[in-house]
């Protein structure tokens, strides 16, 4: 029960890896914000998740929505304890076929939701006694950079700088901010990929397999949790040792 009591708000949360870590917290005792672009799927996933889970519609590129969402959690939980930065999207496409709206959209989604929701976090966190953590997804994109991903690996690699501004900024206030990059993790999306191309993936993965969503889970988990309240600043690669 390593966060017992605590409250957590996690972006894109109905699906996948959010949907992991969000169901991962409330094992661990956490009542849990379920914020999804989708008020339905992130509905479904509260029900999913039990009592201790709550949907909210929040579009995390915009301003309103996601004051809205913190107010929300916050009337109906007293405070917020931690943020997951999880939500996400891609638009792929080699750079001289990327509109700019493709490219705009995704920074929009990955960089400024983060920002967001991050702004938005702290300001509720330093304003109590006990601070609060903050773990952003990044994507082990954003270190070495992807083919047709100019877009996705220009924004994951800028939650690397925004988590470590931020971490200086919280620590006074008892915030810790940290992130964290996943390698290839099985979801929807590498369930889709064309087998020879995820062979010719995993051969670059040491550990010999594609990550699960809990395993990325677990990490946040200890990152949001008092077993990491001397971290802050830092970068965990969850990847199987792809790229170390």
């Amino acid at each position: 029960m390593l966060l017992k009591e605590k409250v957590a708000v996690v972006t894109g949360a109905a699906q996948g890896i959010g949907l992991a870590i969000a169901r991962t917290f409330t094992e661990h005792g956490a009542r849990v914000v379920v914020a999804d672009l989708s008020e339905e799927g992130a509905a479904g996933a509260a029900r999913e998740l039990g009592d201790s889970a709550w949907g909210i519609a929040c579009d995390v590129s915009d301003e309103d929505s996601v004051r809205a969402a913190f107010s929300g959690a916050v009337d109906r939980y007293g405070r917020v304890d931690v943020l997951v930065n999880n939500a996400g999207i891609t638009r792929d496409g080699m750079m001289h076929r990327m509109s700019v709206e493709d490219f705009r959209f995704v920074v929009d989604v990955h960089l400024q939701g983060t920002w967001l929701c991050s702004r938005e976090a702290l300001l509720h966190m330093r304003s109590r006694e006990g601070g609060g953590s903050i773990v952003n997804l990044s994507s082990i994109s954003g270190k070495v950079g992807n083919l047709g991903q100019s877009n996705y690996a220009a924004a994951k690699a800028g939650v690397i700088g925004m988590t470590k501004s931020v971490a200086r900024e919280g620590a006074r206030f008892g915030v810790r901010v940290n992130a964290i990059q996943p390698g290839l993790i099985r979801t929807a999306m590498t369930a889709a990929m064309p087998k020879d191309v995820l062979a010719a993936s995993l051969e670059s993965v040491p550990l010999g397999r594609p990550g699960e969503p809990v395993e990325v889970a677990s990490s946040a988990l200890f990152l949001a949790s008092d077993l990491a309240s001397y971290v802050t600043g830092v970068t965990l690669e969850v990847a199987g040792g792809r790229h170390m």
